[in-house]
């Protein structure tokens, strides 16, 4: 039994095989080569445009894919949602359609779009939403640097935004959120229904978002004396409970924790005041919940 197992080339491909490697598995891949190489004997990889991935999913060309759910969306594509993977190309925040125009146009909101043109590189998402706001406009696709199209070329843009950056860069401002986007695990219905590769899916499932879970937490390790122990543990958050062992010396405990990265600072301080020493914090590479 093997999965064939859809890549998305461009700007998730280098985070991508960063989320694999810390779930367990080394894909590599030449510059020129659209057959990633994958350490998993039951796994073959292809590198496809996210653009495409769900619509060979949903043909069956693919067993499963890693895309954004705005192609899900553009392609009305029917494919098996395995799970949400909250990572993008920068952050882990999610991606946006957005409705951009110059920042001294007078356009304000959809409304004002009435007759003007809009170039974007999702037809049909936008023509969704102009029918949606009962809107005519000339919508055309943009083959790239949508950006820079606005105003020489068009009135409007509907492009993909992370942070803002290049919209801000290119004097534009964001009239309005067309529609929310975060990558997506999804599978052909008809691989998802046979036993073995459901199974092998749901294993890919599990690793996966582990180190998505893993990747903003460590593992904190003190030890406490026993005069100071319950102190020390009302400090420190958990995903259940602290785990507590007894050490050899009875009089001290050792104590450990999964926390969030970014309460460590404010922890380790805190942590010492009350009587805890021997502090370590380790990086994670997989919670599984």
């Amino acid at each position: 039994m093997s999965i064939v197992l859809g890549l998305p080339k461009g700007s998730l491909q280098d985070s991508t095989f960063a989320l694999f490697k810390r779930a367990g598995f080394n894909v590599t891949c030449s510059s020129r080569s659209y057959t990633p190489v994958i350490d998993d004997k039951e796994i073959k990889c292809r590198l496809l445009r996210p653009q495409e991935m769900s619509r060979y999913v949903e043909l069956g060309l693919l067993d499963a894919g890693i895309c954004g759910y705005d192609w899900v969306f553009e392609n009305g594509s029917d494919v098996q949602e395995i799970c949400e993977l909250a990572y993008s190309k920068a952050t882990s925040n999610p991606v946006r359609w957005v409705l951009a125009v110059p920042e001294t146009s007078p356009i304000q909101k959809v409304a004002d779009l009435e007759g003007k043109r809009i170039s974007t590189e999702a037809i049909g998402l936008t023509k969704r939403y102009l029918k949606e706001n009962g809107v005519n406009a000339d919508v055309e696709f943009s083959w790239g640097a949508t950006e820079v199209k606005a105003p020489e070329l068009v009135d409007a843009i509907v492009d993909l935004t992370e942070t803002g950056s290049s919209l801000r860069a290119n004097k534009l401002r964001i009239v309005d959120t067309i529609l929310t986007s975060t990558t997506r695990f999804i599978a052909n219905k008809a691989a998802w229904a046979d036993p073995a590769k459901r199974a092998k899916l749901e294993q890919l499932k599990m690793l996966l978002t582990g180190a998505l879970a893993a990747q903003n937490r460590v593992l904190l390790k003190v030890n406490a004396p026993a005069a100071k122990l319950d102190a020390i543990v009302a400090l420190l958050p958990a995903l259940h409970a602290p785990t507590v062992n007894t050490l050899r010396d009875s009089d001290w405990f050792a104590v450990e924790t999964v926390v969030d990265e970014s309460a460590v600072r404010d922890l380790i301080p805190q942590l010492t005041a009350a009587g805890g020493t021997g502090i370590i914090e380790l990086a994670l590479n997989k919670v599984i919940f």
